[in-house]
């Protein structure tokens, strides 16, 4: 069913208009309170400015970090509304609630090509509520904020696969748009399960088998090959009866995994050689073993530099590639070398003429720690698990809700 996109909206005209953003601005910050990767401000910002250089007047909402649906001043939106301002390169407000008295009157004095960021939406108990109800009403509030003759765009990708007020329920009382990020996003996700070229490759880190279960079996049966690191593999090693000492293991997937190995023998691929410390910390000891000679009392923290030539062999010759997780614990410098070699593979890949996704989160992030470059790639998701929900085959309710 067709979407209605931000260029339908731009050509039916915003001038004068109020229109609603629910754009994705949660971003990591260090202990100061201080932005740490702006990547998904600078994602969301060409949508925001679009509509504001046509003259709309833009309410954005946004969450940032987990608050338990009360005021936590460690997560308000001020840091991201300065960033967000340079990336846009005019005044962005910021309202001292959600839907209240300040957001209220600030929507009312907003003028044509004027930013107004909504506090933390999560802040409001309603933004998440399994209440349809209480959604409902919040939903309500948010359309008052932009006005009857308002419009939503839907531009945060990161957040489509929850069924939450700002997302879903306000799609239902107001003209609908998806904006230019997730209008995009959906595009490339589409490339990679219904035309892929192949030799299709995927990457897959992280640290729980569980949180990558569904996107293996939705993957395995239709790629070439499925390199597996990060925290994950061990569980994988465990399943082949090797010792994995003191690693992340989760043992109740131990037969799954095994079921895995033995459906999917000639397309999983496991680390050869595993980078081992004696404590999880930067500047613990470490040493190189093979794969199944993990020492009891050690924990794998990075594949290894045979694990990563072989992965990287296999990633240079794909024409196209999906990755989503760290190989290893690459924050720490001694730890980031399988990271580093597989993500530079598939920028070779890129080069190549390969289509290669970063499928955001902790990959994203790794992108930018490393100082890679991002032209690298043919695309940088904002969405790990929105990415990883639509390759498993599950309907994200706010795109649905975006079909006419």
């Amino acid at each position: 069913m067709a979407i209605k996109t931000l260029q339908d909206l731009l050509s039916e005209g915003v001038e004068g208009r109020g229109v609603l953003v629910r754009s994705d601005l949660n971003v990591p910050l260090d202990d100061n309170g201080a932005i740490t990767d702006p990547g998904r401000i600078i994602a969301s910002a060409p949508t925001i400015k679009a509509l504001a250089e046509a003259g709309a007047k833009v309410v954005v909402t946004a969450h940032l970090g987990r608050p338990k649906g009360e005021p936590d001043p460690k997560l308000s939106l001020a840091p991201v509304a300065a960033r967000l301002a340079e990336e846009l390169g005019r005044n962005v407000q910021l309202a001292g609630d959600v839907v209240g008295q300040d957001a209220l009157a600030r929507s009312e004095g907003l003028t044509d090509g004027d930013v107004l960021l909504l506090e933390n939406i999560r802040f409001d108990a309603r933004e998440t509520s399994k209440d349809d109800a209480q959604r409902a009403k919040l939903a309500a509030a948010l359309v008052e904020l932009v006005g009857d003759d308002g419009a939503f765009v839907s531009d945060g990708f990161g957040v489509v696969h929850r069924k939450q007020a700002s997302v879903f329920d306000v799609a239902k009382l107001l003209p609908h748009y998806a904006g230019g990020l997730v209008a995009a996003e959906t595009e490339v996700l589409k490339k990679l399960t219904e035309n892929a070229e192949r030799p299709y490759a995927v990457v897959l880190g992280g640290s729980k088998v569980s949180d990558k279960l569904a996107v293996i079996e939705a993957l395995a049966p239709k790629v070439d090959t499925l390199v597996i690191g990060g925290g994950m593999c061990f569980t994988f090693l465990a399943a082949q009866g090797l010792p994995v000492g003191g690693s992340l293991l989760q043992e109740e997937m131990i037969d799954t995994c095994k079921g895995l190995l033995d459906k999917y023998a000639d397309v999983i691929h496991l680390p050869r050689d595993i980078v081992v410390a004696d404590k999880f910390a930067a500047d613990a000891e470490s040493k190189v073993v093979p794969a199944n000679e993990i020492p009891e009392g050690w924990m794998g923290l990075d594949i290894g530099p045979e694990s990563t030539d072989r992965f990287g062999a296999l990633l240079t010759e794909a024409k196209t590639v999906f990755w989503n997780g760290p190989m290893g614990v690459f924050e720490f410098e001694k730890f980031s070398a399988g990271t580093r070699g597989v993500a530079e593979a598939i920028v070779v890949a890129t080069g190549k003429g390969a289509f290669t996704v970063v499928g955001g989160g902790d990959s994203a992030a790794a992108v930018r720690t490393l100082g890679l470059p991002d032209d690298g790639f043919s695309h940088i998701s904002t969405g790990g698990g929105a990415s990883l929900e639509y390759l498993e085959g599950k309907e994200l309710p706010g795109i649905a809700v975006l079909e006419d």
